[in-house]
């Protein structure tokens, strides 16, 4: 049985080349500005769309390090843009006992059956933003409780070390506080800024900040800016009481999502 090797000519090689590249630069230009506008306007969510999309077509080691640049970038124009909106007392403390829960969160990453757990963490987040949503859970916190900054900083920090979802105990903790919609978009972004620098040295000490990624990173500029500017104009239109309603339905989708990816 005879068999055939075709070859093809060097300018059809080429040409194959070009077309995936191009695909791979509209790609990364319209995801990153679907996930910097989630992010702006919410003020958290963007990795659970940016990483899942961005491994369709490219491998781990540079979507993750491309995700946390893309966040650096928008905590840091957030900051600058609303800096007198940021709560800073709360940002710190919650940073801080972040910090403490890391650990346990990549022990559970690394020791526990990741498929289990990300079925129970989607199962709890959409059980207690239905409940929100209902107006169920009527906790108020008329100033900043350490006991309140303690148990949501120390989750974000567990669910951030684990699988990168700081933002549902953030969420809970700010609706606690009855943060306006800009108090809560530039305070997070003064809790993520840090946590995501943390997290970038930790590639690039690993080597994952490669050429490639920061090719990537400067393309993906090009839409995640003008996206950051639209997110900050729709967070301020938004009426504070309804806002929450957005975060939680925004929490409800990324639950759904976890438990989607854990059956795959």
């Amino acid at each position: 049985m005879k068999t055939s090797i075709t070859i093809l000519p060097e300018h059809k090689i080429i040409e194959n080349d070009n077309n995936y590249m191009t695909l791979t630069i509209i790609l990364i230009l319209i995801i990153s500005f679907i996930a910097s506008l989630v992010r702006s306007t919410l003020g958290f969510g963007e990795s659970l769309i940016a990483v899942p999309l961005f491994l369709f077509f490219l491998p781990v080691e540079t979507a993750v390090p491309l995700s946390v640049m893309l966040s650096i970038v928008i905590a840091l124009v957030i900051v600058i843009q609303d800096h007198s909106k940021i709560l800073f007392k709360s940002a710190k403390w919650l940073i801080i006992y972040a910090i403490l829960g890391i650990p346990i969160g990549l022990f559970l990453l690394t020791y526990v059956d990741a498929k289990l757990v990300k079925i129970g963490l989607g199962s709890l987040i959409i059980i207690y933003s239905l409940f929100s949503l209902m107006d169920r859970l009527t906790i108020t916190i008329r100033k900043d409780d350490k006991w309140w900054l303690f148990i949501c900083g120390f989750l974000s920090g567990i669910l951030g070390g684990a699988y990168g979802l700081n933002g549902p105990p953030l969420a809970a903790y700010g609706n606690f506080r009855k943060w306006t919609a800009k108090q809560f978009r530039a305070t997070l972004q003064a809790y993520f800024l840090p946590v995501s620098f943390l997290g970038f040295i930790g590639y690039y000490l690993k080597g994952l900040v490669t050429v490639e990624v920061n090719e990537y990173f400067l393309i993906s500029l090009i839409t995640a800016i003008p996206a950051i500017f639209i997110g900050r104009f729709l967070n301020h239109k938004l009426n504070n009481r309804s806002f929450f309603k957005y975060v939680y339905w925004g929490l409800i989708v990324i639950g759904i999502a976890l438990i989607i990816i854990s059956l795959k």
